[in-house]
């Protein structure tokens, strides 16, 4: 019991039986996963279980209106600036989170647009990443434009 104590320690507490089976088993000690499993139940050790944070990008609990999806899943395009696609994804640094948004060109497949936000307001990602877009590549005839639902925004094209 020592030993499961001893590394359930040097873990600070972290390691549950798993683990505790495995750096037992290295340093030369027998005993089943199962066994450390009932040992540490009987002496109420147990291990730090840490629930992952998960971002929200998406509120659906709003009373605007939502717009219609005209792009019904139809992700080909015949030729480029027909019909563009955007969608916001987080990631974790050491400042905190930072969400970034891009813009797709079915046609190609390339992104013709993108944003770097620390919020996720949609001027701050949809709107710049659509403004880069508009920018970087000429538009003939009608655009489709479709993202994420968010939080309601409309755009509309010059």
């Amino acid at each position: 019991m020592g030993h499961i104590r001893q590394v359930h320690a040097q873990s600070k507490g972290r390691y549950g039986s798993p683990r505790i089976s495995f750096e037992l088993k290295e340093q030369g000690i027998k005993a089943s996963r199962p066994r450390i499993a009932r040992l540490m139940q009987k002496h109420q050790i147990q291990s730090i279980v840490r629930i992952k944070h998960r971002v929200n990008t998406t509120d659906s609990n709003h009373s605007l209106t939502l717009a219609e999806n005209h792009l019904n899943r139809d992700f080909t395009a015949a030729r480029p600036g027909q019909k563009w696609v955007s969608d916001l994804t987080y990631i974790k640094t050491e400042e905190g989170w930072i969400y970034l948004t891009a813009v797709l060109d079915l046609a190609d497949r390339k992104v013709v647009g993108w944003a770097l936000s620390e919020t996720m307001e949609a001027e701050a990602t949809t709107v710049a990443a659509f403004r880069m877009a508009l920018s970087n590549k000429a538009l003939s005839g009608g655009l489709l434009f479709h993202s994420d639902r968010g939080a309601g925004v409309r755009l509309s094209c010059l």
